[in-house]
Formats: C-alpha cells, sequence, structure tokens
C-alpha cells in the first residue's frame, strides 16, 4: 500500500522543533575552560602546525576523512526541475541524513547560486581541502557529465555524480540478477531506455561494462527514437544513436525487446506497448513519483514480466541509497583519490549477490513481508537492510585498493567490518568480537525448533558465516519443505528425525538415560519414553550424550517450558546452586549487563549474590569487568522497605563473598548509571569513578520489565537471554526471537562450547 503524504504533515516534519534535518554536533567534550583552549585557541595551534609540516595529517587531526560534500545547484531538483539553489536545501539535507544513517558518514549540504559550468567547476574545486568526498546532487543535463569529469580530473578526492551513477549501479544489479531468473544473456537482450538524461545515459553505459551491445540497446528522449537521420543530437546523445531508421517512437522500439529501462516520465506506456516484448520481459519503470507505467497495469498485461519502480511500496524498488553511503563509506576509509568505474562494478556485483543471501527477518518485519527470497520480487536488497554497509563498503574499499587509487590499506577486515558496524549507531563491538570467535572453531549446535522458518533461515546464516554446525531437530519432511518454500540450501546440515524408524535405537537409550538421572524423582520408564518424545528433552539429550556441542531451543515455547527439560536432562554445573538469564542491552554509548531477567521470580538476599556471582562470570565470559549495581527504589538507605533491605544486604554479603568485584548497592538504576551524579553525592560509592555497567534487579518482575521497555521505547538492542550456570551449554531463546538474535545466540552458545571444552581440559 502506498504511503500518502500530506503536504501539511510534510512541512510540519521539516519544521517541528529545529527548523530543518540536520545539526553540527561536538564530538569532543566542551564542559570546561580547558576544553574551550584545547577546541580553540591557543590548543588548535598544534594540529594546525603538524598539518603544515604534512598536509596528509589533515586526515588524522581533523574531520575531513569523514566529511562529504552534498553539492547541487538546484537545476535539477527531483522531478521538480530548475527551481533554485534554495528550493534544493531540503533534498540536500535530506540526502545528508541519509549518508550519517546508513554510513555514519558526515555531510554539509552546499547549495551554490551558479550555472555557469566552468564558474561552478571552479568554486567546487576549491572545496578539496575540507572535504573528503564530493557527491553532486541535481544538476541538470549536459553540464552534469562535463562537470563531474572535469572535477574527477583535477579533484584528488572522491567525486560522484549520484544521479547518474546511483541509479547505473543499481539498476545494474537488479538487471544482473533478473537475466540470471529468466536465463538471458547481457550481450544478447535487446534494451529499449526512455530518457536521455544523466541516470538513463549513466545506466546505459554500465550496462554497456556489463557487456551489453551498443548495436542491440535503443535509446529514447522526448522526441521519440534516437537514430542516424536526427539532427537536434548533442555531443551526449549522439553516443546512442541507433541505425535502424525504420523505428521512430518508443512503441515501435519495444517491438522484440527483452528489456525496458524507463528514466522519463510517467504513464507514457499502456499495458499493451508492453505484450509486444519479448518473453519474460525485464521493465524497469524508474521514473518518479509516477513511473512510466503503473505497476497494477504492467503486472495484469504480462505474467511473465519481472518489473521494477523507484517506489517503496512495490517490490524491487531501485533506490540510490542502496549505493551511495555505502560506496563514499568504502572509498573514504580507504581515503581513495578518486571513485573508479572498478569500485562502481564492485557494488554491482556485491549489491547482486547480497539479494541471493537470506533475508534477516528484521528486513521481513519492516517491510511486512515474511517470506522474501530470491525471485522475481526481490531482485536487489531492501534499502534498510543492515547487511549493505558490511557488504558494499568493503567490496569498494577493496576495488580501490586493487585499483591502485586507495592511499591506504584496510589489512584486517573482520576488524574494518566491526567498525563499519560501529559507524551506524549500535555498538555492536561485543557481538563482533563473539562471532569471530565462534568462527575460529565451529560447534555443533542443535536446533530443536527446526520446523520453523526462522530458525532454518538462522542455520543458514550460521552455516554461511561458518559460526557453527547446525544440526536440525524435527519432522524431516516438514524441515525440507520449508527449506525449499524460502529457498535456503541447507543440503549439508544434518536433520535429525526422532519419529524416524532408524532413530528407534537411540530413542530409546535416551529413554533409559533420562530413567536413569530421574528415577529417584518420580520418573518411572514409560514416562522417560513419554518425555523423550518432546523434542527439547531430545535436544539436551544430544548434547549430554556428546552428540552435539550446544542446545538452543524456545523460540515458540515458553521459557519455564523449554528450561525444565535441559535442567533435567543437563543440570545445573557443579558448585552452583541455581541458574540465572542476562541480558546484554547496547545503545549508542555502551552494553551493559541486566540480570536476573527469565529465571528466579523473587530472590533472597542470599540468593541474589549467587546471582551476581554467576553474572559476574557471565560478564566476563563477554571481554568486559563488570561494575555491579544492585537496583532498588533506594540510594543507601534513602528509602526504607523489603527491597533496599534485601538489595543492601545483598550487597554487602557479595562484597565479602567476591572480594574483588566492584559492588554498590542499595542504588537507584539513574544514581548507578551516572558517576557524576555519584561523585556529587555519594562520593563513598564504589561505582563513583565510572558509573556501573551491571545492573542485577531485586526480583523478575523489575529486570523483565526493564530491559524489555528498553527494547521497544529506549532506542537500545537485546541481545539474550543468556543462560548462566548450566552445565553444558544451553540456550533458551525468547519467545518469538528475530533471525539476528537467533544468530547472536548461536555465537554465544558456539564460545560457550568451546570455553567448556578448555574447562575440561584444564580438569583432565
Amino acid at each position: 500500500m502506498a504511503i500518502k503524504i500530506r503536504k501539511q504533515d510534510a512541512l510540519a516534519y521539516h519544521t517541528q522543533g529545529q527548523p530543518g534535518k540536520i545539526e553540527v554536533v561536538p564530538t569532543k567534550m566542551l564542559s570546561t575552560q580547558l576544553d574551550l583552549a584545547l577546541a580553540y585557541s591557543p590548543g588548535v595551534a598544534e594540529p594546525c602546525k603538524e598539518i603544515a609540516q604534512n598536509q596528509e595529517d589533515v586526515y588524522k587531526y581533523t574531520a575531513k576523512g569523514n566529511l562529504v560534500a552534498v553539492i547541487s545547484n538546484g537545476t535539477a531538483v527531483l522531478g521538480l526541475g530548475d527551481i533554485g539553489p534554495e528550493a534544493s536545501k531540503p533534498v540536500m539535507e535530506g540526502k545528508g541524513v541519509l549518508f550519517k544513517k546508513f554510513a555514519g558518514i558526515d555531510v554539509f549540504d552546499i547549495e551554490i547560486n551558479e550555472k555557469d559550468p566552468d564558474k561552478l567547476i571552479e568554486i567546487i574545486a576549491s572545496l578539496e581541502p575540507t572535504f573528503g568526498g564530493i557527491n553532486l546532487e541535481d544538476i541538470k543535463a549536459p553540464e552534469c557529465f562535463r562537470i563531474e569529469q572535469e572535477l574527477k580530473r583535477r579533484m584528488k578526492i572522491p567525486v560522484m555524480h549520484d544521479d547518474q551513477h546511483g541509479t547505473a549501479i543499481i539498476s545494474s544489479a537488479a538487471l544482473l540478477n533478473a537475466l540470471e531468473i529468466v536465463g538471458k544473456k547481457i550481450e544478447e537482450v535487446k534494451i529499449v531506455v526512455s530518457g536521455a538524461g544523466a541516470s538513463a545515459v549513466a545506466c546505459t553505459k554500465l550496462y554497456l561494462q556489463l557487456g551489453a551491445r551498443r548495436e542491440n540497446i535503443v535509446m529514447c528522449d522526448r522526441e521519440g527514437v534516437i537514430h542516424t537521420n536526427r539532427t537536434d543530437l548533442d555531443e551526449i546523445k549522439n553516443q546512442f544513436v541507433t541505425s535502424r531508421t525504420d523505428i521512430t517512437t518508443l512503441q515501435e522500439a519495444l517491438v522484440g525487446a527483452d528489456m525496458f529501462l524507463g528514466l522519463s516520465a510517467g504513464n507514457i506506456l499502456k499495458g499493451e506497448d508492453l505484450q509486444v516484448m519479448a518473453k519474460d520481459p525485464i521493465v524497469f519503470a524508474l521514473a518518479n513519483p509516477d513511473p512510466e507505467i503503473p505497476y497494477e497495469v504492467a503486472m495484469a498485461a504480462r505474467e511473465d514480466i519481472i518489473m521494477a519502480t523507484g517506489r517503496s511500496d512495490h517490490p524491487n524498488q531501485v533506490n540510490n541509497v542502496l549505493g551511495f553511503p555505502f560506496i563514499f563509506r568504502g572509498a573514504l576509509d580507504v581515503s581513495a583519490s578518486a571513485i573508479n568505474e572498478e569500485m562502481k562494478m564492485a557494488a554491482v556485483r556485491a549489491l547482486a549477490h547480497l539479494a541471493k543471501e537470506p533475508v534477516p527477518e528484521a528486513v521481513n518485519k519492516a517491510y511486512g513481508d515474511r517470506r522474501m527470497v530470491f525471485g522475481r520480487e526481490y531482485l536487489i536488497p531492501k534499502p534498510l537492510d543492515p547487511r549493505l554497509i558490511t557488504t558494499l563498503a568493503p567490496a569498494v574499499a577493496k576495488a580501490a585498493m586493487d585499483s591502485g587509487v586507495a592511499r591506504k590499506s584496510i589489512e584486517d577486515w573482520e576488524q574494518y567490518n566491526v567498525d563499519l558496524q560501529m559507524r551506524i549507531g549500535i555498538d555492536q563491538r561485543l557481538m563482533s568480537r563473539i562471532l569471530v570467535q565462534a568462527k575460529k572453531d565451529p560447534r555443533r549446535v542443535v536446533f530443536a525448533e527446526a520446523d520453523n522458518h526462522k530458525i532454518l533461515k538462522a542455520a543458514q546464516t550460521v552455516q554461511d558465516e561458518k559460526i557453527g554446525i547446525p544440526i536440525l531437530l524435527g519432522d524431516r519432511e516438514k524441515i525440507q519443505a520449508l527449506i525449499e518454500e524460502n529457498q535456503l540450501e541447507l543440503d549439508g546440515c544434518e536433520i535429525v528425525d526422532p519419529k524416524a524408524p532408524e532413530q528407534q535405537e537411540r530413542f530409546e537409550t535416551y529413554a533409559q538415560l533420562l530413567f536413569k538421572k530421574r528415577q529417584r524423582r518420580g520418573v518411572t520408564l514409560h514416562e522417560a519414553r513419554k518425555l523423550m518424545q518432546d523434542r527439547n528433552y531430545f535436544g539436551a539429550m544430544m548434547l549430554e550424550n556428546g552428540e552435539a556441542d550446544a542446545f538452543i531451543s524456545g523460540l515458540t515455547k515458553d521459557y519455564p517450558k523449554t528450561i525444565t527439560p535441559a535442567l533435567h536432562v543437563i543440570g545445573i554445573e557443579e558448585g552452583i546452586s541455581r541458574v540465572a538469564g542476562m541480558y546484554i542491552i547496547s545503545n549508542k554509548r555502551q552494553s551493559y549487563f541486566f540480570a536476573d531477567t527469565t529465571v528466579n521470580r523473587n530472590p533472597s538476599a542470599e540468593e541474589l549474590v549467587d546471582i551476581i556471582g554467576l553474572t559476574a562470570r557471565g560478564v566476563r565470559f563477554f571481554d568486559t569487568e563488570p561494575r555491579i549495581a544492585v537496583l532498588s527504589y533506594s540510594n543507601f538507605g534513602s528509602s526504607k522497605g523489603d527491597v533496599p533491605e534485601k538489595t543492601a544486604k545483598a550487597a554487602m554479603l557479595a562484597k565479602k563473598r567476591y572480594p574483588d568485584l566492584i559492588i554498590e548497592g542499595d542504588i537507584q538504576a539513574n544514581t548507578a548509571l551516572n558517576p557524576t551524579l555519584q561523585q556529587e553525592n555519594y562520593p563513598f560509592s564504589a561505582l563513583a569513578d565510572k558509573g556501573a555497567n551491571t545492573l542485577v534487579f531485586p526480583d523478575l518482575a523489575s529486570g523483565n520489565i526493564a530491559y524489555k521497555l528498553l527494547m521497544e521505547i529506549g532506542g537500545s538492542e537485546a541481545i539474550g537471554p543468556v543462560l548462566m550456570g548450566m552445565r553444558k551449554p544451553v540456550h533458551i531463546l525468547q519467545l518469538g526471537s528475530s533471525i539476528r538474535d537467533i544468530v547472536n545466540m548461536v555465537g554465544i552458545a558456539v564460545v560457550d562450547a568451546q570455553h567448556h571444552e578448555k574447562k575440561q581440559i584444564e580438569i583432565l
């Protein structure tokens, strides 16, 4: 369904609060006189002198390396035409927002009141000392071609006119995948192009680089087919004349054509115009806001059509945001002197390949489509796909290095991926480290709910990324049907069907083992056999019997129902009196650890001490030193009641049992997290120096409520729950976890398995 944009809503959006969409935010502290002296006079003189001696140090001491200029003279703004530089500013601000949102790139938008190409070139070229890259935008053709070409020649920083190359790169990726689906070769297809402006010309040139033949391309402008008999053609259009003088109109050119590319005007085609095209026609109607032919009309005209538009309310949206943020990101990160053809081609192929990977659940949710798979209605990734930055930017950076335009190299590509994830505003360093560690020594992970499409998609990612070795537990026929339906490639995964005849011997062995474990807890052999029909018992027994290294379940069942079989079969670690659950809450600042959020309903002070010990060990598992606050509604006895008394006692007992830990309580959550507040009011607090990073809640209700609120309204990412205290690696998913959540949990389970093996070796 199309999103309806009302004029007043759009105007209110741009005026509410602070006018516009951008602001400058300092990256350094400016709270003291010393800060100001360092930021400006006299301290600023020192980096100035360093740069004067070595010009390349400007990348070291200033924001130049992450700063792009979005520049326009307002001569071709959207579909509005020459509306002037001032009227183009909302668009340029919007472009800056997209750079920041999708790639963490800072932008100054610059609107220049100059139409003379030579003067415009001079103005833009003079900005090179300020910026790490130049994004030209909404400059009319044919001037835009010369302006970009001359700037690329004169400037030693990346320059790209996105109206040309952005659409070209995205549509090229879509075209490659469309051709693969219909089984056609690019060198053989006949292409009709409607439009001869910047985007159409750039697209056509890139198609030629991909292998299309010039003699198979017919380009049309407002006057019809561009052919050799025309005398009104400029230098640019002359590059695309066809020798076919028997056709003069767009409709005539479409007869027998394999592909239509529209970058012209809306509603210029009818359904019957597509009926004369070849079998399996590829139609990219990219005019905005209205495509050359309405989506519904095109789909009704041909059952075999592959259709793309520039609109977000239809499949296959060719959107420049899929390209420019990540192309510039890769170019900036190697200090490239240009964006060359090799870098653009690398972006095309990376984007095309990404569309064939399993779609993250977060993307499915964002677009309301739970079954997005590579095919006629999914040629290219969606703009909100978080994998774009870690797919395209490295591809572009590597192409820059290989083609000789990079001034610095990337050596550690795994660390580069971590850095890229940090750029987009979510601190994923913690999970990135876990996943990197998991990949170094993948372990067997049994999925108890493998007859669920989320689990299978997660298993695909786990297998593709070599995070672990999935074992799929469940009905074989149902699992294989889901694999086929979702177009997954899990042929190499072991499928264990507990009800299959070949599993009966194993089933009986497991039942006997369970009976032996639980016979003094009232479980008979008959009941053990009955319990073993539950896949949570069967999967846990696979782990217990050494036929898997970790166990994952809980996606479709309540937490208590999932954890009970694991406790019966695996049990609690020796020397531990209880298990507990922990969530990791990450925001732009850092990661925080919340416990207990899943297991213990209303622990006593003594039981809280056990939870504190488990949590401290759990935090250290993630290479973080815990600073623990035992939370209350009171600060150090400021209020009376059961909770303050319990948490104060727990903190006191925990300090005695774990003297090496930083522990404080009872304490309110905001106080615990705010060291300045503590220094002013509670300087004696053990957390007054850095504040808490680990929060132990007084009961299950408060912990559970807190992390869920932060997930939904706090803009935080939650990882977990991490189950602590089990004898072997068992991890219970939150009911309804996303695919990303599942993959993260598998990474944690694999590293947990690595640690368990290391412990066993040390014991031996």
